[in-house]
């Protein structure tokens, strides 16, 4: 009975483990199969970081484009400053002449300097035409205006009037310029049309003709203490040119 019982549970045994055994490697085979893509997600993952951990960081000032391990760039030469159109053609002795009254002068702009010159040209010349003698104390140094007054007083003598236009101012160039201790001084070329007439005292042409405008080259020369807190430039000299 006993061995019966025995052989009996062995057989039952054997008939379990036959039964159970396709169930056992379908489990494994399904456990390979998720290790597998467990394990290549993990290895993309970790490889692509650690790929990404090997490449060198860009510092903030390195080139996007350096190459890794090359030699680093030279830096840059800076940006020279436009040269101004207003010094063009300028002598180089000129020039300098110039930088060293705008080193003086922290005021002096060259462009602005010419405008304002263009402008005292033209009022200088309507005030002494017109016999405007406060005005011309006022653009003039001592020199020039006395003999803009004398020159007045000469033709008021005469009893003889200037009806004179300016036409255009066609040119303004710089012809030279000095920086004499604290005095600068800067001579400009004025190329300008004018239309003049002088009439006597009988209301008479004498000279010239308002229908036909002459050119008029002179060379001026303005002058100012660079120290000195009125900003303003002065007429120095007149000369034709």
């Amino acid at each position: 009975m006993g061995y019966a019982r025995t052989l009996h549970a062995v057989r039952s045994g054997t008939a379990l483990m036959q039964d159970r055994k396709p169930v056992t490697v379908l489990e494994i085979v399904i456990l390979a199969m998720v290790a597998a893509f467990l394990g290549l997600r993990l290895y993309s993952v970790l490889g692509r970081r650690a790929e990404q951990e090997e490449e060198p960081v860009p510092q903030r000032f390195d080139p996007e484009d350096k190459p890794h391990g090359s030699r680093p760039a030279v830096a840059p030469t800076p940006a020279v400053a436009p040269r101004p159109a207003e010094l063009e053609g300028v002598m180089p002795a000129v020039e300098r002449a110039l930088r060293e009254i705008s080193a003086a002068d922290s005021r002096f702009v060259i462009g602005q300097f010419l405008e304002g010159a263009r402008g005292a040209y033209r009022m200088i010349l309507e005030a002494f035409w017109k016999s405007d003698r406060e005005t011309l104390r006022e653009l003039c140094d001592d020199d020039v205006y006395a003999g803009f007054v004398a020159a007045i007083d000469a033709r008021e003598a005469a009893g003889e009037t200037l009806e004179n236009t300016l036409i255009r101012i066609e040119e303004v160039r710089i012809h030279s310029a000095v920086l004499d201790g604290r005095i600068a001084r800067i001579a400009l070329l004025f190329v300008a049309d004018i239309a003049a007439v002088t009439r006597d005292k009988d209301g008479n042409v004498v000279a010239g003709s308002l229908d036909d405008a002459i050119e008029s080259r002179d060379v001026w020369t303005f002058s100012r203490n660079v120290t000195a807190r009125d900003p303003n430039w002065l007429l120095d000299e007149a000369d034709e040119g």
